[in-house]
């Protein structure tokens, strides 16, 4: 917001004790611009060295002392290996039995025994029988003069001859028959053969095969390393602080040129479509806003970046944004605190001429609205 004060010799009589105690200065001039201001904190910096690792002691381990010796080495244990010995044949001849003659015999016939046998012919047996008694009898019916009387009749048996076995009949193996062969019969035959039989039969022998050793040399330990403390300082490090020195806080009325309190063209303009900074650019800006930032430490210093008409509006806005950053950011390279700082873009919505979409227009026209303007705030 613009705070710009304008004294005349009229107010100055009814407003002085007021504007004294807002520590606006005492006796204004006619005409002179004043912006109210906020006195920062001072700071100093200071120096602080801190411990980042305390000394301590770091443990080394000396170099150790070998000496060459040879050692024989058993590279292939001892085995055995078994060797096949096959077996040994001789030949001999022998009567082989090609068919065997048939036994012999003499048959023995049964032998048999008298003996009888008892069957029976008929079984035992018994039955009702009537039997009358007609001479006493004084009925007209016979029957009444009948008696029923249970009469029982033996077994009928004969006896019959017969024989039985008593040795059965069987044949008997006559050898001299075999041997010589009987009337009828067919004799053995043989045939004579040559056969390898076994003199020696086959074996396995076990073989000792030595085990294989190599000479190698090879370093072994003479002198054991030693441990050692070495002795390693602290480490330190230098970190710089701000202390605050003097509260600020302060209202305060800055003199100011009364031009300064409006947008202002630097005049800073820009390549078409770009934001940087020419080395033409930065020279304005040295002379314009930093020498004035430096002559007045509270001042803020607003910064308004456009662009003209051609390209879209959208990115005229992020071009006219990024403008005006440039402008900031060469500032704070230049020692300028960013808190002073406010950057905005307006695309093409603030064209100093009427060169808008559609309207035929020189690059001359076209570049007057590629500028960045600045105006002096109180912060």
């Amino acid at each position: 917001m613009r705070k710009a004060i304008f004294f005349s010799l009229f107010s100055l009589f009814f407003t002085l004790p007021l504007l004294a105690q807002d520590g606006l200065p005492p006796n204004p001039e006619p005409g002179k611009c004043y912006i109210r201001c906020v006195t920062p904190d001072e700071w100093e910096e200071e120096e602080v060295r801190v411990v980042v690792k305390p000394a301590h002691k770091r443990l080394e381990v000396g170099e150790a002392d070998y000496r060459e010796v040879e050692e024989r080495v058993l590279v292939k244990e001892a085995s055995k290996k078994y060797v096949y010995v096959p077996a040994v044949y001789e030949t001999v001849t022998e009567e082989v039995l090609v068919e065997e003659a048939p036994d012999a015999y003499e048959i023995v016939p049964a032998q048999f025994e008298d003996t009888f046998e008892e069957i029976e012919l008929q079984p035992a047996y018994a039955r009702y029988e009537y039997q009358s008694a007609m001479e006493n009898c004084e009925s007209d019916d016979p029957r009444d003069c009948m008696v029923m009387c249970y009469v029982e009749y033996p077994a009928q048996k004969t006896r019959i001859a017969k024989q039985v076995l008593k040795e059965p009949a069987k044949a008997v193996p006559r050898k001299e028959g075999r041997e010589m062969g009987d009337s009828g019969m067919r004799a053995a035959r043989t045939v004579t053969v040559q056969k390898q039989v076994i003199k020696e039969p086959a074996r396995v022998e076990e073989v000792e095969i030595p085990a294989e050793y190599k000479t190698i040399k090879k370093k072994v330990l003479a002198k054991a390393p030693e441990v050692r403390e070495v002795d390693v300082p602290a480490e330190y490090r230098t970190e710089t602080r701000r202390v605050l020195k003097k509260k600020g806080g302060l209202a305060v009325w800055e003199e100011i040129d009364c031009n300064l309190t409006t947008f202002t063209p630097l005049p800073v303009y820009y390549e078409l479509g770009s934001a940087r900074l020419t080395a033409e650019s930065k020279r304005i800006i040295d002379e314009r806003l930093y020498a004035l930032m430096v002559e007045k430490p509270l001042v803020r210093v607003e910064l308004n970046s456009h662009t003209d008409s051609r390209g879209s509006a959208a990115s005229n806005m992020d071009l006219s944004q990024r403008r005006a950053q440039s402008v900031v950011n060469y500032l704070v390279g230049k020692g300028i605190d960013r808190d002073r700082l406010i950057a905005k873009g307006y695309g093409e919505t603030r064209l100093v001429n009427n060169c808008r979409d559609g309207v035929p227009c020189s690059e001359e026209e076209h570049q007057k609205n590629r500028r960045t303007e600045f105006r002096v705030v109180g912060n």
